[in-house]
Protein backbone atom coordinates (compact mmCIF):
# COMPACT_ATOMS: atom_id res chain seq x y z
CA UNK A 1 0.00 0.00 0.00
CA UNK A 2 2.90 2.20 0.98
CA UNK A 3 4.18 1.46 -2.55
CA UNK A 4 1.61 2.51 -4.37
CA UNK A 5 0.66 5.67 -2.58
CA UNK A 6 4.25 6.38 -3.47
CA UNK A 7 3.45 6.34 -6.66
CA UNK A 8 0.28 7.88 -7.22
CA UNK A 9 2.25 10.85 -5.88
CA UNK A 10 5.04 10.83 -7.80
CA UNK A 11 2.26 11.00 -10.94
CA UNK A 12 0.36 13.46 -9.11
CA UNK A 13 3.53 15.79 -8.98
CA UNK A 14 4.33 14.93 -12.65
CA UNK A 15 0.93 15.76 -13.94
CA UNK A 16 0.93 19.62 -12.30
CA UNK A 17 4.79 20.12 -12.96
CA UNK A 18 3.88 20.04 -16.63
CA UNK A 19 1.79 22.62 -17.55
CA UNK A 20 0.30 23.77 -21.28
CA UNK A 21 -2.36 25.50 -21.30
CA UNK A 22 -2.90 26.54 -25.39
CA UNK A 23 -2.18 22.31 -26.04
CA UNK A 24 0.17 23.18 -28.39
CA UNK A 25 2.77 20.55 -26.70
CA UNK A 26 5.40 22.93 -25.32
CA UNK A 27 5.34 23.52 -21.91
CA UNK A 28 4.12 26.64 -20.71
CA UNK A 29 7.22 28.00 -18.38
CA UNK A 30 9.47 27.81 -21.94
CA UNK A 31 6.59 28.16 -23.86
CA UNK A 32 7.56 32.07 -25.77
CA UNK A 33 3.85 32.24 -27.61
CA UNK A 34 1.22 31.67 -25.58
CA UNK A 35 -2.51 31.14 -26.64
CA UNK A 36 -1.40 29.24 -29.77
CA UNK A 37 -4.70 28.50 -31.56
CA UNK A 38 -5.33 24.99 -31.52
CA UNK A 39 -4.80 24.53 -35.50
CA UNK A 40 -1.28 25.62 -35.63
CA UNK A 41 2.05 23.60 -35.99
CA UNK A 42 4.87 25.28 -33.73
CA UNK A 43 8.28 25.03 -32.71
CA UNK A 44 10.43 24.31 -30.42
CA UNK A 45 9.51 27.65 -28.56
CA UNK A 46 5.86 27.51 -29.05
CA UNK A 47 5.06 29.73 -31.84
CA UNK A 48 3.61 29.05 -35.00
CA UNK A 49 4.97 27.95 -38.25
CA UNK A 50 1.99 27.48 -39.94
CA UNK A 51 -1.89 26.32 -39.77
CA UNK A 52 -3.37 23.39 -40.75
CA UNK A 53 -6.30 24.83 -41.87
CA UNK A 54 -6.32 25.40 -45.75
CA UNK A 55 -7.67 29.10 -46.56
CA UNK A 56 -10.34 29.16 -49.28
CA UNK A 57 -13.03 31.87 -50.42
CA UNK A 58 -14.79 32.39 -53.45
CA UNK A 59 -15.24 35.41 -55.59
CA UNK A 60 -18.27 36.89 -58.20
CA UNK A 61 -17.41 38.83 -60.94
CA UNK A 62 -19.58 40.45 -63.44
CA UNK A 63 -18.38 42.18 -66.96
CA UNK A 64 -18.99 44.47 -69.72
CA UNK A 65 -17.32 44.29 -72.73
CA UNK A 66 -17.37 46.07 -76.24
CA UNK A 67 -14.79 44.81 -79.31
CA UNK A 68 -15.00 45.47 -82.94
CA UNK A 69 -15.10 42.31 -84.28
CA UNK A 70 -16.77 38.76 -84.93
CA UNK A 71 -14.44 36.66 -83.29
CA UNK A 72 -16.35 33.19 -85.23
CA UNK A 73 -17.00 34.88 -88.68
CA UNK A 74 -14.25 37.39 -88.38
CA UNK A 75 -15.82 39.61 -89.62
CA UNK A 76 -15.85 43.54 -88.62
CA UNK A 77 -18.86 44.20 -86.40
CA UNK A 78 -19.73 46.08 -83.29
CA UNK A 79 -20.02 43.10 -79.93
CA UNK A 80 -21.28 43.87 -76.58
CA UNK A 81 -20.90 40.80 -74.20
CA UNK A 82 -22.07 40.42 -70.93
CA UNK A 83 -19.87 38.00 -69.04
CA UNK A 84 -20.00 36.29 -65.48
CA UNK A 85 -17.27 34.33 -63.53
CA UNK A 86 -16.95 32.21 -60.62
CA UNK A 87 -14.16 31.31 -58.70
CA UNK A 88 -13.01 29.09 -56.04
CA UNK A 89 -9.77 29.50 -54.32
CA UNK A 90 -7.99 26.51 -51.62
CA UNK A 91 -4.76 27.08 -50.94
CA UNK A 92 -2.75 27.28 -53.56
CA UNK A 93 -5.38 25.81 -56.07
CA UNK A 94 -7.97 27.64 -57.81
CA UNK A 95 -11.28 26.71 -59.76
CA UNK A 96 -12.76 29.02 -62.23
CA UNK A 97 -16.47 28.86 -64.35
CA UNK A 98 -16.81 31.78 -66.85
CA UNK A 99 -20.03 32.49 -69.34
CA UNK A 100 -21.38 34.84 -71.00
CA UNK A 101 -23.88 36.47 -73.47
CA UNK A 102 -22.94 38.41 -76.58
CA UNK A 103 -25.13 40.98 -79.15
CA UNK A 104 -23.46 42.08 -82.31
CA UNK A 105 -24.39 44.16 -85.19
CA UNK A 106 -22.48 43.68 -89.12
CA UNK A 107 -23.20 44.16 -92.38
CA UNK A 108 -24.07 40.70 -92.51
CA UNK A 109 -27.23 40.77 -90.02
CA UNK A 110 -27.61 41.26 -86.01
CA UNK A 111 -27.00 38.16 -83.98
CA UNK A 112 -26.97 37.19 -80.07
CA UNK A 113 -26.83 33.98 -78.10
CA UNK A 114 -24.53 32.31 -75.14
CA UNK A 115 -20.99 32.06 -75.85
CA UNK A 116 -18.83 28.71 -75.13
CA UNK A 117 -18.66 28.07 -71.73
CA UNK A 118 -14.66 27.38 -69.52
CA UNK A 119 -13.89 25.31 -66.76
CA UNK A 120 -10.27 25.77 -65.41
CA UNK A 121 -8.30 24.53 -62.32
CA UNK A 122 -5.18 25.99 -61.88
CA UNK A 123 -2.49 25.26 -59.29
CA UNK A 124 -0.05 28.19 -58.30
CA UNK A 125 3.93 27.33 -56.91
CA UNK A 126 5.81 30.06 -55.12
CA UNK A 127 9.30 29.28 -55.47
CA UNK A 128 10.11 32.42 -53.16
CA UNK A 129 8.74 36.06 -52.69
CA UNK A 130 9.56 37.19 -56.21
CA UNK A 131 8.93 33.98 -57.91
CA UNK A 132 5.39 32.24 -58.85
CA UNK A 133 4.25 29.72 -61.52
CA UNK A 134 0.85 28.85 -62.25
CA UNK A 135 -0.44 26.18 -64.68
CA UNK A 136 -3.90 25.33 -65.60
CA UNK A 137 -6.14 23.05 -67.21
CA UNK A 138 -9.47 23.58 -68.57
CA UNK A 139 -12.53 22.64 -71.35
CA UNK A 140 -14.55 25.08 -73.21
CA UNK A 141 -17.95 23.28 -73.19
CA UNK A 142 -19.94 24.14 -76.41
CA UNK A 143 -22.89 25.80 -74.94
CA UNK A 144 -22.99 28.47 -78.50
CA UNK A 145 -24.20 27.94 -81.33
CA UNK A 146 -20.91 27.32 -83.75
CA UNK A 147 -21.20 29.35 -87.12
CA UNK A 148 -20.57 26.44 -89.10
CA UNK A 149 -22.80 24.32 -87.04
CA UNK A 150 -19.61 22.04 -84.82
CA UNK A 151 -20.44 21.91 -81.69
CA UNK A 152 -17.18 19.85 -80.15
CA UNK A 153 -15.27 20.18 -76.72
CA UNK A 154 -12.06 21.89 -77.06
CA UNK A 155 -9.71 21.69 -74.05
CA UNK A 156 -7.05 24.18 -72.99
CA UNK A 157 -3.64 24.29 -70.98
CA UNK A 158 -1.84 27.10 -69.63
CA UNK A 159 1.38 28.12 -68.37
CA UNK A 160 1.40 31.62 -66.28
CA UNK A 161 5.01 33.08 -64.42
CA UNK A 162 5.30 36.22 -62.90
CA UNK A 163 8.38 38.05 -61.11
CA UNK A 164 8.51 40.54 -58.74
CA UNK A 165 10.95 43.78 -58.73
CA UNK A 166 10.33 45.88 -55.70
CA UNK A 167 6.47 47.77 -56.39
CA UNK A 168 6.92 46.40 -60.29
CA UNK A 169 6.45 42.65 -61.42
CA UNK A 170 7.32 40.80 -64.97
CA UNK A 171 5.02 38.59 -66.44
CA UNK A 172 4.34 36.18 -69.65
CA UNK A 173 1.82 33.64 -70.41
CA UNK A 174 1.08 31.21 -72.58
CA UNK A 175 -1.85 28.85 -73.89
CA UNK A 176 -2.71 26.07 -76.17
CA UNK A 177 -5.87 25.20 -77.08
CA UNK A 178 -6.95 21.69 -78.84
CA UNK A 179 -9.80 22.20 -80.77
CA UNK A 180 -12.43 19.34 -81.00
CA UNK A 181 -14.46 20.29 -83.71
CA UNK A 182 -14.34 18.77 -87.32
CA UNK A 183 -12.85 20.31 -90.72
CA UNK A 184 -15.98 21.26 -92.83
CA UNK A 185 -15.56 20.83 -96.98
CA UNK A 186 -19.37 20.43 -98.17
CA UNK A 187 -18.32 22.39 -101.65
CA UNK A 188 -20.27 25.19 -100.23
CA UNK A 189 -18.45 26.01 -97.24
CA UNK A 190 -14.43 25.26 -96.19
CA UNK A 191 -13.51 25.54 -92.60
CA UNK A 192 -10.60 23.99 -91.78
CA UNK A 193 -9.75 23.91 -88.28
CA UNK A 194 -6.22 23.61 -86.49
CA UNK A 195 -5.09 23.79 -82.87
CA UNK A 196 -4.65 27.23 -81.44
CA UNK A 197 -1.92 29.19 -78.99
CA UNK A 198 -1.51 32.00 -77.63
CA UNK A 199 0.92 33.97 -75.55
CA UNK A 200 1.80 37.21 -73.67
CA UNK A 201 4.87 39.41 -71.88
CA UNK A 202 3.86 42.57 -69.87
CA UNK A 203 5.08 44.89 -67.04
CA UNK A 204 2.80 45.90 -64.03
CA UNK A 205 3.42 48.18 -61.62
CA UNK A 206 1.61 48.62 -57.69
CA UNK A 207 0.99 52.08 -56.91
CA UNK A 208 -0.04 51.18 -53.46
CA UNK A 209 -2.14 48.05 -51.78
CA UNK A 210 -4.96 49.04 -53.73
CA UNK A 211 -4.17 50.21 -57.17
CA UNK A 212 -2.18 48.14 -59.83
CA UNK A 213 -1.66 48.66 -63.51
CA UNK A 214 0.18 46.84 -66.46
CA UNK A 215 1.04 47.18 -69.65
CA UNK A 216 1.05 43.72 -72.43
CA UNK A 217 1.44 42.63 -75.82
CA UNK A 218 -0.91 39.52 -76.83
CA UNK A 219 0.04 37.01 -79.85
CA UNK A 220 -2.83 34.40 -80.54
CA UNK A 221 -3.31 32.10 -82.99
CA UNK A 222 -7.09 31.77 -84.21
CA UNK A 223 -8.77 28.52 -84.71
CA UNK A 224 -9.13 29.17 -88.42
CA UNK A 225 -6.26 27.84 -90.38
CA UNK A 226 -7.01 30.96 -93.17
CA UNK A 227 -6.42 33.76 -90.92
CA UNK A 228 -3.42 35.43 -89.83
CA UNK A 229 -2.15 35.72 -86.11
CA UNK A 230 -3.98 38.27 -83.87
CA UNK A 231 -1.95 40.50 -82.15
CA UNK A 232 -2.91 43.57 -79.20
CA UNK A 233 -1.00 45.45 -76.68
CA UNK A 234 -3.41 46.18 -73.75
CA UNK A 235 -3.72 48.73 -70.87
CA UNK A 236 -5.11 46.77 -67.26
CA UNK A 237 -5.74 48.71 -64.15
CA UNK A 238 -6.77 46.46 -60.49
CA UNK A 239 -8.39 48.91 -58.23
CA UNK A 240 -9.40 47.44 -54.57
CA UNK A 241 -12.58 49.12 -53.34
CA UNK A 242 -12.74 48.07 -50.01
CA UNK A 243 -12.24 44.22 -48.28
CA UNK A 244 -14.93 42.70 -50.23
CA UNK A 245 -15.33 44.75 -53.44
CA UNK A 246 -12.91 44.85 -56.65
CA UNK A 247 -12.89 46.84 -60.43
CA UNK A 248 -10.64 45.86 -63.46
CA UNK A 249 -10.40 48.66 -66.56
CA UNK A 250 -8.91 46.85 -69.75
CA UNK A 251 -8.09 48.55 -73.02
CA UNK A 252 -6.94 46.76 -75.96
CA UNK A 253 -5.96 47.96 -79.37
CA UNK A 254 -5.68 45.65 -82.10
CA UNK A 255 -2.19 45.15 -84.07
CA UNK A 256 -3.80 43.34 -87.09
CA UNK A 257 -6.37 42.47 -89.30
CA UNK A 258 -7.71 39.60 -87.49
CA UNK A 259 -7.55 41.40 -84.09
CA UNK A 260 -10.47 44.01 -83.02
CA UNK A 261 -9.23 47.59 -83.58
CA UNK A 262 -10.60 48.17 -80.31
CA UNK A 263 -11.39 46.28 -77.03
CA UNK A 264 -12.97 47.78 -74.09
CA UNK A 265 -13.56 45.53 -70.88
CA UNK A 266 -15.29 47.00 -67.44
CA UNK A 267 -15.33 44.43 -64.60
CA UNK A 268 -16.50 44.44 -60.99
CA UNK A 269 -16.33 41.72 -58.25
CA UNK A 270 -17.11 40.63 -54.70
CA UNK A 271 -14.94 38.56 -53.09
CA UNK A 272 -16.07 36.47 -49.78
Amino acid sequence: MIKKSLLLSLSALLLFAYSDLDLDGVDDSIDQCPNTPITDLVDAKGCSIESVIIDQHYDLIFGLSFGELHYRLNEKSETYTTTVQFDYYRGYLSLQCVTSYFQNSSTTGDESGINDTTIAGYYQWYFNSDLSVQMGLGMILPTGVSAYGSHQVDYTASLNMSYAIKSYNLFMGYNYTLIGDDDIEDGNTTVIYQNSSAYSVGVGYYFDAKLYSSIAYHASQPIYKSLDVARSVSLYTFYTIDEHWFTTLNYAKGLSNSASDHYLEWRIGYYF
